[in-house]
């Protein structure tokens, strides 16, 4: 595949790429104290017109290698307890993955639990411009979002499957970080006095670059980030994530007055 810069592709959108921005869902920031940005990048499993998983590729829909479950829904709840900005991506993974840098062997996946992807085994170049268009779409959002907002935070909200190639996994939360160490430990011991399963950079890790798309706008905007991974029979449930939400709120808003009044300082 040939591969470009974020800047290129943000400068090379052809003209009539604009079909891209209705498969991006941008909530606008309500309070302009509101302590963190959110991303969402796999928050649907919605295809575009001249994409489908027809035949083999039927298996894959309504699963995690489609989209993150609950993670819409729980980007939202908590944009609207917080007054917070979010981005959510409103296309699936599997026709372009915004959460992998572009010169990423899986930012167009092609084979899932050993099996190939019919739809991605042979991507010419108008297809590989029409998924790029919704890469672009959805990062020019989060441009827009991180240039707009004074929050000092950034989260990325996913969610992970319980049952990864046999492997039961028992953790239920975890705190993803490539940079900020300290930040998600925090992070994490909240989780844990809340009574969840959590961990630091499990079920992946952010130091091998899997928390792409909220570190790259974080590291240009000045923000610190993070990535949550819930596990999805959890993501589900919407008293879980209440108490997700719970969490994370007043981690965000003590994290954010800290950050405040050191800046005073």
């Amino acid at each position: 595949m040939t591969t470009m810069s974020r800047d290129a592709v943000h400068s090379a959108a052809s003209p009539d790429a604009s079909w891209a921005d209705a498969f991006v869902e941008s909530v606008a920031e309500r309070d302009a104290a509101a302590p963190l940005v959110l991303t969402c990048e796999h928050g649907s499993e919605a295809l575009p017109f001249g994409f489908a998983l027809d035949g083999g590729d039927a298996w894959l829909r309504g699963t995690h290698w489609a989209f993150d479950l609950g993670a819409a829904e729980l980007t939202r709840e908590l944009a609207v307890r917080l007054g917070a900005g979010a981005v959510v991506a409103g296309f699936s993974r599997l026709v372009v993955d915004p959460n992998r840098p572009l010169d990423s062997d899986t930012l167009v996946r092609d084979v899932a639990e050993g099996r190939t992807i019919a739809m991605n085994a042979d991507v010419d170049a108008g297809s590989l411009e029409r998924r790029l268009a919704l890469w672009r779409a959805y990062h020019v959002a989060l441009d827009r979002l991180f240039l707009a907002s004074r929050a000092p935070l950034a989260l990325s909200v996913h969610s992970f499957t319980p049952v990864y190639e046999g492997a039961v996994r028992e953790v239920e939360v975890g705190v993803l970080f490539d940079r900020e160490e300290a930040l998600a430990a925090e992070l994490f011991a909240r989780f844990r006095e809340a009574g969840f399963e959590a961990r630091l950079n499990e079920p992946y890790s952010g130091k091998l670059g899997l928390i792409y798309s909220v570190s790259a706008h974080a590291a240009v905007s000045g923000r610190r980030a993070l990535e949550l991974e819930l596990r999805q029979d959890l993501a589900v449930d919407p008293a879980v994530r209440a108490r997700v939400c719970a969490v994370l709120a007043a981690f965000s808003r003590e994290v954010a007055a800290k950050l405040a009044r050191a800046d005073d300082g």
